[in-house]
């Protein structure tokens, strides 16, 4: 149990209301209990100390949700919100959903796995084209797991001056180990890239570096996710690095027609076009085929129906599909002119 020197030193602090020595004081209390053997009542402390930390945070709120949000220099590091997305809300392949079922059940057992020296899951590298799932991920974990979602802002952690994105980074993982929370990574390849490619340059060299070792080095409770579109791009070092690598694809045209159906609800055409939307889906995402339907129900909102029209559903996704064809027309060009060059 707790020394005298500090039993003191928490009732000081917390009349005080000294937060930071106070949450200093239990952590060393939680500390010297996992040394004497007592895993199980250790961890339960650093949860009680990290769910503290949460609440103490300044708070935002509006008519829907209380947010947590960072102060100092990193607060403009993280983007923080609060999501309550369920992973029912997904509809995603059969492997996926048992990845991440697995993930949520040793999280909620995460006590009893620490008590035997074992980590549960919790570094995370998800890959796929866009508009696949991957940002929906992170908020679905946060979701099910009550937890904040920080996303990692790039564009304030990567800077031009040597020597300052590690520093910035250092401070995100300092945040990692302080309050439990799931931190996303987005674009991850902007700092995950292959050192040995030809358009690389020393800083992200640094990065890729300094990055390596936090994440080797990283034992807290919070969740760290990446996303990359580009997995052929990252450092080969990355992925043993991660708990677990998962691969997200574009949607069957099964699971096309079933997000659709979810998405509907009550505007869902009676009787439904399966075999128009089934030639309507190929090459979308899940994101395009949510736009679509987001679309088809606005157009009957605003001509007072109740239901969506089989035809308004089908332009919207033959839009959708033309939209998406063009875009990857001008990619391939774009790419073709690159390599010729």
């Amino acid at each position: 149990m707790a020394s005298a020197d500090q039993l003191k030193a928490l009732v000081r602090s917390h009349i005080e209301r000294d937060d930071g020595k106070f949450f200093s004081v239990a952590m060393q209390v939680a500390a010297h209990e996992a040394k004497v053997g007592h895993g199980k009542l250790a961890v339960e402390l650093r949860e009680i100390i990290d769910a503290a930390k949460i609440r103490t945070l300044s708070v935002v709120s509006t008519p829907a949700v209380t947010l947590a949000r960072p102060r100092g220099e990193v607060a403009a590091l993280l983007q923080v919100s609060h999501p309550e997305h369920r992973l029912a809300d997904m509809v995603l392949a059969q492997g996926i959903h048992e990845q991440l079922r697995r993930i949520l059940k040793e999280q909620a057992m995460f006590a009893r796995i620490r008590e035997h020296g074992l980590s549960p899951r919790r570094k995370l590298l998800l890959v796929g084209p866009p508009g696949t799932g991957k940002t929906m991920t992170a908020s679905v974990l946060a979701g099910e797991l009550g937890l904040p979602l920080f996303l990692v802002r790039l564009d304030a952690l990567i800077t031009k001056f040597m020597g300052e994105t590690a520093a910035k980074l250092r401070q995100v993982f300092d945040a990692i180990t302080e309050v439990r929370g799931v931190y996303f990574f987005d674009e991850f390849d902007a700092i995950g890239s292959q050192r040995g490619l030809g358009n690389d340059v020393g800083e992200i060299r640094r990065v890729l570096n300094s990055f390596l070792q936090m994440i080797e080095q990283d034992h807290s409770n919070s969740l760290i996710v990446a996303a990359t579109n580009h997995p052929e791009i990252l450092d080969y070092a990355l992925f043993r690095r991660f708990d677990d690598v998962i691969e997200y694809h574009l949607p069957t045209a099964d699971q096309a027609v079933d997000l659709i159906r979810s998405r509907m609800g009550h505007f869902l055409p009676k009787p439904f076009p399966l075999k128009s939307v089934m030639s309507k889906v190929e090459g979308l995402s899940y994101a395009e085929i949510r736009r679509a339907v987001d679309e088809a129900i606005k157009e009957a909102l605003m001509h007072d129906e109740s239901r969506v029209k089989s035809e308004a559903l089908g332009n919207a996704l033959l839009e959708r599909s033309q939209l998406n064809k063009r875009i990857t027309n001008r990619e391939l060009s774009k790419n073709a002119g690159a390599t010729s060059q």
